[in-house]
Order: C-alpha cells, then sequence, then structure tokens
C-alpha cells in the first residue's frame, strides 16, 4: 500500500487552500450556526496524550498534528499523538482501559465506547453543541456515538471509512455485464467469469479489522441474516445465515487464492499488481494507483460501486468508524474535551477531511459541502458512508458484547471455516452462535 502525500493530493485536484494546515479557504462552503460553545475550563498544566489509528493516507496524519500543534498553540496544552497499527488499535486500548492507566484520548473503531463504557467521561455537552453547530450528527454517528437508548454520548465520531466494490471496468464488461450486478445470482457469475478470464475477485476472510468485516457482513446481511434480533438476542444461527454460508461455498472456489490469510493490505497489493479484478476498499486504493505513472492506466480503468443488495432492501454495507474516547483516569477531562471539539470545528476539520481526499467521510451533515465531495467523481460513493443503516451487531442494540464479537473475528472466522471446507455452515453456524453466546452471559 503506497501512502500519498500533500503534492500527490494536489495534483489530483484539491485546492492549495484545502490542504493549508493553518485554516480553511476563504471560500468555505460549510454552513455554521451560531451556537454557543460549551464552557470548558481547561485545567492548569494540562498536557494530552492520544492514540489513534495510522493513516493510509499521508496527508490524514500532516494535517492532524498540524491541527494538534495549532491547539497547542491556541491553549497552551500540549498534545502528544501516536498512531499504531489497526490491528494493534483494540489491543492497545483494551490495555489501557484495564490498566486505568495511559493515553487521556483514544480514537478507536465503531464500537470501542460501548466495550468499554463504565471507563469512559461523557462527551454530550460537546457532542450536542457540534450537532447544532453543524446540521446534526449523521446515522451511524449516533449509532456509534451515543449509548443505547439514551441521549448520551460516549464517543465522537470523527468519520467513517467506507468499503464499496472496487472493480476493473474493462474486465467486467469483457464478462457481459455493464456494470456489478446486484443480485447474489448475477454477481456469482461474473465472479465466476473473472476467475475463468484468470482475473478473479478477491474478499478479505482473514482477521482484517476493515476488510474481512466488510465481506462477512456484505455476506451476511445481503442474505438478511444477522448477528442479533432488535432486543438484542443472538440469532446468527438462522435458515439467513445458512443461506448466506451456502452461497459462500460457491463463491469462494472462484476467488483468488490466499484470500484467508488476507488482512487490511493484501487486497490492495493483489489489486495494484493486476492479480485481482475486483474487491472492496475504501478510496486509498485508487489514489495510490492514480498517483503513480506506473499505475495510471490501471486508476483509469478502476471504478467504485455499492456492494450488491441481494436480498437487502438498502445497500448492506456500514461503516468504519473513528469513534473517539476519553477515559476517566485522565486528570484532564476538560483539555480533552476542548480538544476533540478543537478538532472537530470547520477551521480544523475541513481542512483534514479535505486533505484525506474521500478516505474518511464526514460525521456532520454540514461537511457533505466540503471541496473534496465536488472533485474527482469517483469519490463520491464515499459522501454518504456515515448515513449506512447498517453497524457491527446489526440488528441489534451496539454494546460491549457486539463490539467484542467483532474485535474476536467471530462472524470473519466462521465464514473462513465454510470456505475452506473445515466446517459445514451448520456447523459453522452453531460454533458461531456459542461463541457470540459467551460474550452476552457477561
Amino acid at each position: 500500500m503506497k501512502d500519498f502525500s500533500r503534492r500527490d493530493a494536489l495534483s489530483l485536484g484539491l485546492s492549495a487552500a484545502a490542504l493549508a494546515a493553518t485554516g480553511t479557504s476563504a471560500q468555505s462552503a460549510i454552513k455554521v450556526a451560531d451556537v454557543a460553545a460549551p464552557d470548558l475550563k481547561i485545567e492548569k498544566g494540562a498536557s494530552l496524550r492520544m492514540l489513534r489509528p495510522v493513516r493510509f493516507v499521508q496527508a490524514d496524519e500532516d494535517v492532524f498534528r498540524a491541527n494538534a500543534k495549532r491547539f497547542t498553540e491556541k491553549t497552551g496544552v500540549d498534545i502528544k499523538v501516536d498512531f499504531v497499527g489497526w490491528e494493534d488499535i483494540n489491543q492497545q486500548t483494551a490495555v489501557t482501559a484495564n490498566s486505568g492507566a495511559g493515553p487521556d484520548i483514544i480514537i478507536g473503531f465503531s464500537d470501542a465506547p460501548h466495550i468499554y463504557i463504565d471507563k469512559l467521561i461523557e462527551l454530550t455537552e460537546v457532542a450536542d453543541y457540534l450537532g447544532k453547530r453543524y446540521g446534526g450528527w449523521m446515522y451511524l454517528a449516533e449509532k456509534y456515538g451515543k449509548r443505547h437508548k439514551s441521549n448520551a454520548w460516549i464517543g465522537l465520531p470523527f468519520g467513517a471509512s467506507g468499503g464499496p466494490l472496487v472493480y476493473r471496468k474493462s474486465l467486467v464488461q469483457a464478462a457481459g455485464y455493464s456494470s456489478v450486478p446486484d443480485d447474489h445470482s448475477g454477481f456469482l457469475d461474473l465472479c465466476e467469469k473473472l476467475h475463468k478470464a484468470g482475473k478473479p475477485a478477491g474478499f478479505a476472510l482473514g482477521n482484517a479489522v476493515g476488510d474481512g468485516n466488510t465481506f462477512a457482513s456484505w455476506l451476511l446481511w445481503s442474505h438478511n441474516a444477522s448477528l442479533l434480533d432488535e432486543e438484542g438476542a443472538v440469532i446468527i444461527n438462522s435458515k439467513e445465515t445458512l443461506a448466506a454460508l451456502n452461497y459462500l461455498k460457491k463463491l469462494y472456489p472462484t476467488l483468488i487464492a490466499g484470500v484467508t490469510s488476507w488482512n487490511d493490505v493484501s487486497n490492495n497489493r493483489a489489486y495494484s499488481a493486476g492479480d485481482c479484478s475486483m474487491t472492496t476498499n475504501g478510496v486509498s486504493l485508487y489514489f495510490s494507483l492514480k498517483k503513480d505513472p506506473a499505475t495510471a492506466a490501471l486508476a483509469e480503468d478502476t471504478d467504485h460501486q455499492k456492494v450488491p443488495l441481494g436480498l437487502a432492501k438498502s445497500s448492506p454495507m456500514a461503516g468504519l468508524t473513528l469513534n473517539a474516547m476519553v477515559f476517566k483516569h485522565s486528570p484532564y477531562p476538560n483539555a480533552a474535551k476542548a480538544f476533540l471539539q478543537f478538532m472537530l470545528e470547520r477551521e480544523q476539520y475541513e481542512t483534514w477531511i479535505n486533505a484525506n481526499s474521500g478516505y474518511w467521510a464526514h460525521p456532520l451533515t454540514a461537511y457533505g459541502d466540503c471541496e473534496v465531495w465536488s472533485g474527482d467523481p469517483k469519490v463520491k460513493i464515499f459522501k454518504e458512508t456515515m448515513n449506512n443503516r447498517y453497524w457491527n451487531g446489526y440488528k441489534g442494540p451496539i454494546s460491549a458484547a457486539s463490539g467484542a464479537v467483532a474485535a474476536d473475528y467471530v462472524l470473519i472466522q466462521m465464514c473462513a471455516a465454510v470456505a475452506t471446507g473445515a466446517a459445514t455452515p451448520e456447523e459453522a453456524a452453531k460454533e458461531a452462535e456459542r461463541r457470540a453466546k459467551r460474550y452476552f452471559r457477561r
């Protein structure tokens, strides 16, 4: 996976003002309501340490650090920001929560605040202010930000990475399709034809935080299967799940070899090398191809499309959400809340979201008018990521248990077991049910 720099982003059509780390363009289209900010009295001598997932886009880190520096210059609060690998963030969050020591703030993924809810301070006053100021929070932001059946915010979502299909237009057309079919039988037929042409599709069936969860969830949701019902009962061992797993038995032989060991960069490498014709991914794959002269033709042949509906009524896709939380052990809670608020204000956030070139999609409605969404038309599909109607633990409440099931890769491993023949669909669904219920009994 190749990073792209500020210069690369400029060459892809973003304005210099949109990337300037000192503020937003004077021509900003973001509408801001006149709302009184919360009175956060920053503690004397405050300093903060933050942990967040490593960037896939270099400009993400560059602008994030520059914005943090601006907060220090404005308030005198020193900020240390550490970036860690995606596979490491869950483990380090668990250590911090269980030890009661470490970073004041962690930006984790999606339902992380619901796992450690008793270790966190509320962020409601900041969330309410930002929502009123910037046109309201989008669907997934509220889902992941609020405690279930409550208006209390335990996380502040910074954005989400969508995982739509990324595919070679010429190869799909050569297989007889103008676009990727939305139905299961058509999708399987396309994958069979791509495999026969020597350019198979590839979807992660390894323990990949983003890509693995995306594929397993799509497989289930597109068959109307789910981990939980609306009340939170485990219903993974269902006829809908069995239908999904039997479909996977047909789909798996059409995929590129090795997908059961893929992590979150494996599909990028396979697609970039021309070995794989279709996968799911955030926008970073497309831009890494576009910036490299050696793969510019591949980028031109690349397009995005929502994952197939199957039996679902809306696109069966969630969004890997960056979700900020502040720990009770922090001696400087007001400084931490003030920092998060500062980073989500227009002067900082618009700069950052544009610099990400669509990799992270905004959580607040007003940022739908950011410049990034009016540039490259192949990026626009990511704009509404946080309005997707599916989430980890769908259809039930987000909780510590549903988060633990995702962190333990229960659904991915169920799918992998069937794909490789290690278990029948019935055996795998029963084992997934057993593993999931262990967490929901606690």
